[in-house]
């Protein structure tokens, strides 16, 4: 393929991105599998499907909430303080904060049937790391989307001296590389183009729908959203709304 000169530096950062996702598809769909057998035993036991981030890992679980083409159960722990948009520093710090995962956990009402699915880039930081440690000891099966690489390069901040690849059932590894960023370039001391939210995107869809192919092939007719842009869809999906979203 010819790439304009102008385009040489945003198709090789796309390459490198293709690249990521490929390690992904060569070395994590066994994880996957193993991860959709836990969140089908779960529903069989009438659990449910979790998910929690903080920062920019929060964007993971929000993928799965409410999305055209999604899981329609899946519940969300995306508490405001943890994002981004409040104050730049903010979810930074309270992800440090030992203790707040326990009120988190008791406010979802996290059962032991239930599945929880901890997206945290490095793993280290206290919340999810305790969010990983109290749902195990609930009964809860733990997934976790993680960088494997990051997290074993860093030391844990938690009082626990573990991290969350290190609790989970399942870890699914986004591959990227510690801290994130692993673009360069020339004439720029700083890394650019992180990789785990196009990998974690990709690894938590994938996870969706091996899981929602095993209801199907077991009967079960899955209730997954449609666009609310396509005509008719309003309908359709306000069922589902009004069903799993309250």
């Amino acid at each position: 393929m010819e790439i304009n000169s102008n385009n040489k530096i945003s198709a090789r950062y796309l390459e490198s991105a293709c690249e990521n996702l490929n390690r992904v598809l060569c070395e994590e769909t066994g994880n996957i599998e193993r991860g959709s057998k836990l969140l089908f035993e779960s529903y069989q036991n009438g659990g449910h499907f979790y998910a929690f981030g903080t920062g920019h890992s929060h964007m993971i679980a929000e993928e799965l909430y409410t999305r055209a083409g999604g899981y329609a159960p899946v519940r969300a722990i995306l508490p405001p303080e943890f994002m981004l948009h409040e104050m730049v520093n903010k979810s930074t710090h309270l992800e440090r904060l030992s203790g707040y995962a326990a009120h988190l956990l008791d406010l979802y009402n996290v059962q032991s049937a239930d599945v929880l699915l901890i997206i945290s880039n490095s793993g280290r930081n206290a919340v999810p790391v305790e969010m990983a440690m109290l749902a195990k000891e609930k009964g809860c099966g733990v997934i976790a989307i993680t960088s494997v690489a990051h997290s074993r390069s860093v030391a844990p901040r938690a009082g626990i001296g573990k991290k969350v690849f290190e609790l989970a059932d399942v870890v699914l590894d986004n591959k990227a590389v510690p801290g994130d960023a692993g673009f360069a370039i020339s004439g720029l001391d700083t890394l650019m183009g992180p990789t785990s939210t196009i990998t974690g995107a990709a690894l938590v869809n994938a996870l969706v729908i091996s899981f929602v192919k095993k209801l199907v092939d077991s009967g079960i007719e899955p209730p997954v959203f449609k666009s609310s842009n396509l005509d008719g869809a309003d309908k359709y999906n306000k069922y589902l709304f009004d069903t799993f979203c309250k």
